[in-house]
């Protein structure tokens, strides 16, 4: 895993040094860097050496092959499916230089089947290539974009980084923050792609490529890939579709045990990371593979108990910490201040935590990642058929009354509690059915977000995102189309943002089989019956997983990776610079009038991040 940073335009070397400088926690191990004079083209490299130890630094070129022109990339990520790649590209005459450099078989890949050679890629990745001969920049992300790319295009300068810091170590790049952006991020808890917290630079977007034209100075994007629900009732009967499904993610996982460094597994205790440690047991030798686990001394955000079960039965190498959570919260204002841009999910820490504590022991670790949004674990699934006759029966007045009266609930700060249900249906259910589960885990609603920032805050233009996925969504199903937007924006922008950021941090890599695209596909298909039913969410993963995995973790309720954000706030742990909005919602939520915490908790993450942010050159 590593960074990867460049431009073509303005600037020198020692800007392209600075930038990679801002992204050596993402590959302490080495940096690259090169440049051209004649064209302006610049591209450096952080290497976390992973895969290749030998040859496979960067900027790689590619030697040698009568078949390839002179090609140069910067790449970030694992290609999984790389071997059969090379063993493909060999019989059609490529020649390779390195011994089993994933990198070295994108530059021949791109050179066979050009830009839709990506179709073929089963991995993660963000790189970007430079094809002299074309005077061109190609760059791409995976599907899901597990890995980052931040953009800019200003005048006569294009450039791109791994991450926000390091493009803004670039002169020419934008500095404003965006008020669009902001709306967003109140909205959401994160900013969804393309746009970042900066004006006019951009996230490429999961499944899309890039091209910049260097004569023209012309940049292109598209979309190369979208997942699509597309349910198949020829996949057979249940068990059949359980058995298929259980055989394709061990699969994926045994892809994902490629290394040469030190490797194990995040163990949280829940049923997609016990799957996962099950099934890469089976591919390493008896007590050889290391899994990792985090618990708390309170005992309401422990879950070290059950990963000690699942790695107790499976005869791993465990390892465990436990920690703090007063001490633990001491570490978020560092935390977030090396934050690219603020990001509301309070889930970041124990990730960082976890991640840190697992770096200490291994470079890669495989997790559960996808397994929710993909298969429907989380709780709004159950709410659908609920809000689609809520909506149907109640009369609007009713409704609103109905609000105001469970405003009037006792508030609890315990994770998911009844009063946090109630008022969080009825919130998302005064939407249209679109912008049910956005809203549902909004910080604040538009109206309040209008009245935080001064300026208009219409529904649709803030929860655009959510609506478009939505209408991408061809099935009639509430449960299809929410897993649609779970998957093409929360998984995307929030969940794998998070896990990136966080394991980046401590120079870990993470892996994610149930985001390998053998396991999309099937996913993809399997229709939405077998994933909620009767109330069960992730029912078919269930059927896949038992025997794998203790009947224990299986049956027992879902409980999230999170921390008492409410408590704390309640407790006056947290600091704020109060506007007037902001200090109405910390004393409603201080006197237990109201649970603001979302907000609050965003409110706070971006305070402390703005302190920090924009201090490039």
């Amino acid at each position: 895993m590593c960074g990867i940073a460049g431009f073509a335009g303005l600037g020198d070397r020692e800007t392209l040094e600075r930038m990679t400088a801002r992204i050596a926690h993402r590959g302490p191990d080495d940096a690259g860097h090169w440049h051209e004079e004649s064209t302006g083209v610049f591209l450096g490299f952080r290497r976390l050496s992973i895969v290749d130890l030998s040859t496979g630094a960067q900027p790689m070129w590619t030697r040698g092959c009568a078949k390839c022109g002179q090609l140069g990339i910067v790449f970030n990520g694992e290609i999984y499916n790389h071997a059969e790649l090379r063993a493909e590209l060999t019989a059609l005459g490529h020649s390779f230089h390195t011994d089993h450099s994933d990198t070295e078989t994108l530059l021949h890949a791109y050179s066979e089947w050009g830009d839709s050679f990506t179709e073929k890629l089963n991995g993660m990745w963000a790189f970007v290539i430079y094809d002299p001969v074309r005077r061109r920049l190609f760059g791409s992300r995976d599907r899901f974009g597990k890995k980052p790319l931040y953009y800019f295009h200003e005048g006569a300068t294009f450039g791109f980084t791994s991450e926000l810091p390091a493009l803004l170590e670039h002169a020419t790049c934008p500095r404003s923050i965006s008020h669009v952006a902001l709306q967003k991020y109140f909205a959401w808890c994160y900013i969804p792609a393309p746009r970042s917290i900066v004006e006019r630079v951009w996230k490429l977007p999961g499944g899309h490529a890039f091209s910049y034209d260097l004569a023209a100075n012309s940049l292109k994007t598209w979309q190369w890939w979208s997942f699509q629900i597309e349910p198949d009732i020829s996949l057979g009967t249940e068990d059949a579709v359980a058995e298929q499904l259980a055989h394709t993610l061990e699969a994926a996982t045994k892809r994902r045990l490629m290394s040469d460094v030190p490797l194990g597994v995040f163990l949280s205790g829940g049923i997609d990371s016990s799957a996962i440690a099950a099934l890469a047991a089976r591919h390493v030798p008896q007590g050889k593979l290391n899994t990792f686990s985090i618990g708390f001394t309170d005992p309401s955000f422990d879950e070290s108990s059950h990963a000690k079960l699942v790695a107790d039965t499976l005869g791993c190498l465990h390892h465990h910490e436990t920690l703090d959570l007063d001490k633990s919260r001491a570490l978020l204002p560092s935390l977030i201040s090396r934050l690219d841009e603020p990001l509301g999910d309070s889930s970041l820490l124990p990730t960082y935590l976890l991640s840190k504590f697992t770096r200490e022991h291994v470079t890669v670790a495989l997790g559960g990642d996808g397994g929710d949004e993909l298969f429907a674990g989380y709780d709004p699934f159950k709410a659908l058929r609920a809000a689609e006759q809520w909506q149907r029966w109640v009369p609007h007045p009713v409704h609103q009354a109905l609000r105001l009266l469970a405003a009037r609930l006792p508030v609890s700060h315990a994770n998911v509690s009844f009063d946090f249900k109630v008022k969080r249906f009825l919130r998302g259910t005064s939407y249209q059915p679109a912008l049910w589960n956005p809203v549902w885990m909004s910080a604040l609603e538009p109206s309040e977000i209008a009245e935080l920032t001064g300026e208009p805050c219409d529904p649709e233009d803030v929860f655009s995102e959510a609506i478009e996925a939505w209408d991408r969504c061809k099935q009639p199903s509430l449960v299809d189309r929410s897993l649609q937007w779970w998957t093409d924006i929360y998984l995307r922008d929030d969940i794998l943002a998070k896990v990136d950021r966080a394991s980046m941090l401590c120079s870990l890599e993470a892996r994610s089989p149930f985001l390998d695209i053998e396991v999309v596909d099937l996913a993809r298909r399997i229709p939405w019956q077998m994933k909620l039913r009767d109330g069960t969410t992730k029912w078919i993963l269930k059927q896949a997983v038992r025997g794998i995995i203790p009947d224990a973790i299986i049956d027992r309720p879902k409980k999230g990776f999170g921390m008492p954000i409410g408590s704390w706030l309640r407790e006056g742990k947290f600091e704020f610079d109060s506007t007037p909005f902001v200090a109405k919602k910390l004393a409603a939520h201080r006197a237990g009038k109201a649970d603001d915490r979302l907000f609050l908790w965003c409110q706070w993450v971006l305070s402390n991040w703005m302190k920090h942010a924009l201090r490039g050159s």
